[in-house]
């Protein structure tokens, strides 16, 4: 396994709409153990596959965030949402590819998600409170949708600012 680069916002690869996974294969199976990896080092709750320059339509996940809690590392391939519930409930959003930046989003409080599995099988599961917004959040990364995008104009160019200075900074060294 192999801990990737994430990429940072703004990056025209974070814009960008996502490719189907044709099939799942080795490769596939590695991207995952690579993404959560990633995701666990960083350390985050979930990782959409174009956060690591992989321009595929796949998720990772692990919502279980008690330091007593056992790890439930969740791989979702081509998800899609197929209900959402009409309630809705707002939460302190943050993102791997905006780092130190939380805003609140509204979203709907249960989805229900179809995917494939690392076996390539169907799956579907109804998702609520923290892993409801944690798996919108990383289908809105495979549609090019960045939680800022949710923001007033002005929040999000102010957060978009900060990010271009960290970007300087980082390549500075």
């Amino acid at each position: 396994m192999t801990i990737r680069n994430i990429l940072i916002h703004p990056d025209p690869r974070l814009k960008k709409v996502t490719d189907p996974v044709a099939s799942v294969d080795d490769n596939i199976r590695r991207l995952a153990d690579d993404m959560l990896e990633t995701m666990y080092d960083a350390p985050g709750i979930g990782l959409a596959a174009p956060q690591v320059a992989q321009m595929l339509r796949m998720i990772v996940m692990d919502c279980a965030k008690e330091d007593d809690a056992t790890p439930e590392p969740m791989v979702l391939i081509n998800p899609q949402v197929v209900w959402s519930s009409d309630a809705r409930s707002v939460y302190d959003e943050g993102c791997l590819s905006i780092p130190d930046q939380y805003a609140e989003v509204e979203r709907p409080t249960e989805v229900e998600v179809e995917w494939l599995n690392l076996d390539g099988k169907t799956q579907r599961e109804k998702f609520d409170g923290l892993w409801a917004t944690c798996v919108q959040h990383e289908i809105d990364h495979l549609d090019g949708k960045l939680f800022i995008d949710y923001l007033k104009p002005l929040k999000r160019q102010m957060i978009t600012r900060k990010m271009q200075k960290l970007k300087r900074e980082m390549a500075r060294g």
